[in-house]
């Protein structure tokens, strides 16, 4: 039903947190019938493949929301700023996905690379989230330290390339971390 525009007739923000929104857009449905389609809004996040003397860097650390210990590719969220950038930005005011990307890798693994690549950005779950995700490859890595938020307690993990994958796929097994791996492998990265 391409030639319908699926007006939205009501949008409710039922609640909003330091963390995401929540609410649902009325939606005239292409028979005219109304109905209530339910998001939670999610700031953009940036998910880094990097690898240094062929290993990928993990972090290892625990989810509180699934009660689980993750082994997963450095992540975090891409924040607002107010500085214009020629690499892919999710939105006008907010870091591109490469400098989000650098930012996360040195907070959470204490390496900076010397060049990092954008691969892809797309939205996550788009039956419910309003969220989208960008995916980058970092190299050429040099140690300069550590610097975590105060909700970060997390090691750091080298995993041999040809390895990561497996890795990735042991439950609990992560999206935004298999993603990620096997956009690099397309790509000729690993």
């Amino acid at each position: 039903m391409r030639d319908h525009d699926w007006p939205v007739v009501d949008a409710v923000t039922e609640y909003e947190t330091s963390w995401y929104d929540g609410g649902y857009d009325r939606v005239e449905q292409p028979d005219g019938s109304l109905k209530d389609y339910y998001w939670a809004e999610l700031p953009p996040a940036v998910v880094v493949v990097a690898v240094d003397d062929g290993d990928v860097l993990f972090v290892d650390q625990y989810r509180p929301t699934i009660r689980e210990q993750c082994m997963e590719l450095v992540a975090g969220i891409v924040e607002e700023s107010s500085e214009e950038t020629a690499d892919v930005a999710p939105t006008p005011n907010r870091e591109s996905y490469v400098s989000a990307g650098r930012r996360e890798l040195r907070e959470e693994t204490g390496y900076e690379a010397d060049d990092v690549h954008f691969l892809e950005s797309f939205w996550t779950a788009t039956g419910v989230l309003r969220h989208q995700r960008g995916i980058v490859f970092a190299e050429g890595l040099t140690e300069v330290g550590r610097d975590l938020d105060d909700n970060e307690f997390l090691s750091v993990e080298r995993v041999p390339v040809e390895e990561a994958l497996s890795v990735a796929r042991a439950p609990p097994a992560n999206d935004a971390t298999i993603e990620g791996l096997l956009l690099a492998q397309a790509d000729g990265y690993l």
